[in-house]
């Protein structure tokens, strides 16, 4: 009873997205926190973290979440990739704005970084499956 359940749930892409987004925050902030021990400045350790964890999200993404419909080699695929990047550049800009802009209301930083993660999570989700993986 077990096993046909997780194979229903492996067979929807939303379960598959977010285990994708879970590996990638793993790298992001495996990354951030590595690259702090060995002294690297918080700023370029965050940027550094931040970029290794698109580059995860893209390669669990294009091969487990959205294989059927990744572009082939040559232009089309280095198109998707670049609209892959830019679904990026959003969730970035919205945790950016919703952290800032809680926490200048006197938001906790924590909570506002999880109400930015889902709210960052449901605009990539949106933007890689309607634009990007169309």
């Amino acid at each position: 009873m077990v096993v046909p359940l997780f194979h229903r749930l492996g067979q929807l892409t939303l379960v598959r997205y977010v285990l994708a987004s879970v590996g990638a925050l793993a790298v992001d902030m495996g990354s951030f926190l590595a690259l702090l021990a060995l002294g690297v400045p918080a700023m370029a350790a965050s940027a550094l973290g931040y970029a290794l964890g698109i580059v995860a999200h893209w390669l669990l993404s294009s091969r487990a979440v959205f294989a059927e419909t990744v572009a082939a080699s040559g232009p089309a695929r280095r198109r998707q990739q670049a609209l892959f990047v830019g679904s990026a550049l959003v969730g970035l800009a919205i945790t950016t704005l919703v952290v800032g802009g809680l926490v200048r209301l006197g938001l906790d930083p924590r909570g506002a970084k999880v109400l930015a993660i889902g709210l960052s999570f449901a605009a990539t989700w949106v933007l890689r499956k309607q634009v990007v993986f169309r």
